[in-house]
């Protein structure tokens, strides 16, 4: 039986003709991780002067048993570390979370550490299909030494990194296009899916994109009326926005957002766009990028 919660996102990809949706940005976490990011969020609004509740709060089994529900076909375990150390277990997670879960995409992460190479070398070795970089939460510049080679190997396998490098909700020391420019000008093959659009940079990230064609951005939690009220897309800005619509990804952010999942896909038919631009962003173009 479909969840209640399911039949309007179940209407919006029937009503494109689409097989589903494929979501590029969620949040499946070993759960005293995911636990500290739920903490996080409930008190967070000093830090950036938003309430941001947890809209989906549920055991992990009853979060797949929704997203599977919605018609999401393909989906990502973002898992990111914020200190040394926890990266090779994460990605440990992850792996046997992408084996016992046949509809997520094998993601995996890392953090500027000794040993960073060896252990990215493992995930994708593994069979790793996505990566993960928080360059806000993890405090790091994308440029350190450390990280080149694994830039390297990840531009040579041309595996997709998502990477969440814009300002908001917080700004870091590292956040915002110029770090990822550095790091584009002297790895210009990365594939590189700039998470939130690049919020609030969404102009800076868009120009990156027309220069880099390894470039792409996810929509998660951009467009809609939350972060509109605070991040607001420049309406100037969607002629481009539909220019590059073969490399603009639907990302949800599933469970971390304070709305219901269809809000994020209904914010993407006000940019001006047509039933095309849609189907790409919501299916067809990650399908592409991850071979699906």
């Amino acid at each position: 039986m479909t969840d209640a919660a399911a039949v309007p996102v179940r209407r919006f990809w029937q009503g494109l003709g689409l097989p589903g949706i494929i979501d590029v940005h969620t949040h499946f976490m070993p759960k005293n991780v995911l636990d500290k990011v739920w903490a996080y969020f409930d008190s967070v609004e000093p830090l950036v002067g938003i309430e941001w509740p947890i809209t989906y709060r549920e055991d992990e089994d009853e979060r797949l048993a929704l997203i599977r529900d919605f018609g999401v076909r393909a989906f990502t375990s973002m898992v990111y570390p914020h200190k040394p150390g926890m990266a090779a277990w994460l990605n440990e997670w992850a792996a046997g979370f992408a084996a016992r879960t046949p509809d997520c995409l094998h993601t995996a992460t890392f953090f500027p550490e000794p040993g960073v190479e060896e252990y990215v070398g493992v995930a994708l070795d593994g069979g790793a299909r996505v990566f993960k970089s928080h360059v806000q939460v993890g405090a790091y510049d994308p440029g350190d030494a450390l990280l080149d080679p694994v830039w390297g190997m990840l531009a040579e396998a041309g595996t997709p990194i998502v990477i969440h490098c814009g300002s908001g909700p917080a700004p870091g020391k590292h956040t915002g296009p110029e770090p990822v420019a550095r790091l584009l000008a002297r790895h210009p093959r990365l594939r590189l899916v700039v998470a939130h659009m690049g919020l609030p940079e969404y102009a800076d990230f868009l120009g990156l994109a027309e220069r880099y064609a390894g470039v792409h951005l996810d929509t998660t939690m951009a467009f809609t009326d939350f972060s509109e009220a605070h991040w607001p897309f420049p309406p100037e800005e969607r002629g481009r926005l539909g220019a590059l619509g073969d490399r603009v990804l639907f990302g949800s952010d599933f469970p971390n957002i304070p709305y219901g999942y269809e809000h994020a896909l209904e914010a993407l038919t006000r940019l001006d766009q047509d039933d095309d631009w849609l189907r790409g962003v919501c299916y067809g173009n990650a399908a592409r990028l991850f071979g699906l």
